[in-house]
C-alpha cells in the first residue's frame, strides 16, 4: 500500500516538473529589423473630424485613430480599444481631454493614451472585471501640406509579422509566403 501511495506520489511530482524540449519547425526564420520612426500620410487634412470626434486612418500599416479636441487640438492613438479591440474612432471626445470608448465607455487620456477610467457602464464592469486596465499607444502628429502625418515605427507591422509561422500550410500557400 505504501508502495502504491508513494509511486502515485511520484508520478504526480514528475507531471509538473520543467522538461527540456527541443523545438523542431518548419518555420522560416525571418530577420527582424530595427525600429524605424518616420512620419507618414494617414488622412487628407479635408478629412479631419469635426471638434470633438475623430476618425480613423491607417498609417505605416497600423490603424490610427485621429481625434480633434473641443479646442481644435489635433491627436493620433491606437484605433483598438482594451479590452475587446473595437474601434477608438467610433468614441466621443470630451471637454477634459479623454476620448471615450463607444462600447464599453473606458475613457483614455488623449495626450498619454492612459487609462482616465476603465469600463464603467454595465456592460463594461462585467467584461472590463476580466482584464487589467490598460491604455492605447499614442503618436505624434503634424499637417504636412494637404495631408496629416504620423510618426510610426515603419518596421513594425513586418517585425509582428515575422513572428508569424511560416511554412507548408501558411496562408498563401508556399513556404516562402509568396503567392502562386
Amino acid at each position: 500500500m505504501k508502495t502504491a501511495i508513494f509511486a502515485t506520489l511520484a508520478c504526480g511530482a514528475a507531471a509538473f516538473a520543467p522538461v527540456n524540449q527541443v523545438r523542431s519547425t518548419t518555420a522560416l526564420n525571418a530577420a527582424k529589423g530595427k525600429p524605424k520612426l518616420q512620419y507618414v500620410p494617414c488622412i487628407s487634412t479635408a478629412d479631419l473630424p469635426k471638434p470633438g470626434s475623430a476618425t480613423s486612418g491607417v498609417a505605416g500599416g497600423l490603424a490610427i485613430c485621429i481625434a480633434v479636441d473641443p479646442k481644435g487640438a489635433v491627436y493620433a492613438l491606437g484605433d483598438k480599444c482594451p479590452p475587446v479591440n473595437q474601434p477608438l474612432s467610433f468614441g466621443k471626445v470630451d471637454k477634459d481631454g479623454t476620448i471615450s470608448d463607444p462600447v464599453l465607455g473606458t475613457k483614455f487620456d488623449l495626450k498619454t493614451g492612459e487609462v482616465v477610467s476603465w469600463c464603467p457602464t454595465g456592460l463594461g464592469k462585467l467584461i472590463g472585471g476580466l482584464f487589467d486596465p490598460v491604455g492605447v499607444p499614442v503618436y505624434p502628429v503634424k499637417a504636412k501640406g494637404s495631408v496629416v502625418e504620423v510618426q510610426v515605427d515603419v518596421n513594425y507591422k513586418a517585425n509582428f509579422e515575422a513572428e508569424y509561422w511560416s511554412g507548408i500550410l501558411d496562408a498563401q500557400g508556399k513556404a516562402n509566403g509568396k503567392y502562386y
